[in-house]
């Protein structure tokens, strides 16, 4: 793992494929290490990467791949089960990933002999994000171009299904908001659905489209983020369903925005893949400019570290970790 200061990454992994999607674990494994998976082709991979940053004795980072995951199609979309542990016996490896064949699929995985997937079938149409229930991670969320949000269980059966106006590009479930779920359209539109009531609660409004992904701050349950067309915008839910600041920041369109999990001030964005380079921004709302910008060649995917203010971007036959203050 080398230290790259040229193009200010701080670390890059090698991988054997382009790499459509990266996505750390954002639950404690019960191991030291942090989990990360990205996906390729035709299969995903899970590994445990450690960082100087948090353990003196580690030179740099250290990565091991855990387990090469067959999935026989393009990977678009990873989300983490709060059931993986690596401190059980035997370990569990649980994760949902949602695939250009409109299906999502469930792996389960004890690092040995159990490997098993199911595949949950509804959706119409390219699925843009999913998300397990934070807590006991029962269920998952999905978003689609077909213009709905579904809920599923475990074994594939549709628990809720949100009719939405246009297509939901990003879906969010709080570990403080256990009941509630986010859904943003590309329309601009961000709604919070009761998940008891199966009612909309709560909306939001960009004025600007298309919006391409939203997050909740996971540090501040009143804090909405998003990229619309070249901007980043911020909510505080208690004051207007307005953004409070936003601010032009990628020359073409911006694509995705995610919270840091540290620091409620703290945040990414990403460009659109250009002809050679994605452009990563990190922002503090302290400051008026940003205050890391990175580049990848033809980026895709963007994931925060659980504990550190480090994110990671995939790229060409690459993972690329940029750290930044807090």
């Amino acid at each position: 793992m080398k230290q790259d200061s040229t193009r200010n990454t701080a670390y890059t992994v090698d991988c054997d494929d382009y790499v459509h999607v990266v996505k750390f674990s954002p639950f404690d494994s019960g191991d030291s290490s942090s989990l990360i998976a990205y996906g390729g082709k035709n299969y995903v991979v899970v590994g445990a990467c450690r960082f100087q940053e948090e353990d003196a004795e580690v030179e740099g980072m250290q990565y091991k791949t855990l387990r090469k995951f067959h999935h026989g199609i393009r990977v678009d979309a990873i989300a983490w089960s709060p059931e993986t542990r690596l401190d059980a016996l035997p370990p569990q490896i649980r994760f949902c990933t949602a695939a250009s064949d409109r299906k999502l699929r469930l792996f389960t995985s004890d690092l040995q002999e159990k490997n098993e997937f199911k595949t949950f079938e509804g959706h119409s149409d390219y699925i843009n994000d999913l998300v397990f229930a934070p807590k006991e991670g029962q269920e998952v969320a999905s978003v689609s171009d077909d213009h709905t949000c579904r809920v599923w269980d475990l074994e594939g059966n549709e628990k809720a299904h949100f009719v939405l106006r246009s297509p939901g590009m990003s879906v969010c479930w709080h570990p403080e908001e256990a009941f509630k779920l986010m859904v943003a359209e590309k329309n601009g539109t961000i709604r919070f659905y009761d998940l008891i009531t199966q009612q909309a609660i709560l909306s939001l409004e960009c004025e600007q489209t298309p919006l391409m992904s939203a997050d909740w701050c996971l540090k501040n349950t009143l804090k909405i983020g998003a990229v619309a067309g070249s901007d980043w915008l911020i909510w505080d839910i208690t004051q207007s369903s307005y953004p409070q600041e936003k601010r032009p920041v990628h020359v073409d369109r911006a694509r995705l925005f995610r919270w840091s999990r540290v620091n409620e001030n703290l945040f990414a964005t990403t460009g659109y893949p250009g002809k050679t380079t994605t452009q990563l921004l990190v922002h503090h709302l302290g400051h008026a400019q940003p205050i890391l910008t990175g580049t990848a060649a033809v980026g895709s995917g963007l994931t925060w570290h659980r504990t550190l203010p480090l994110c990671a971007v995939g790229g060409d036959h690459k993972i690329f970790f940029w750290v930044t203050e807090m």
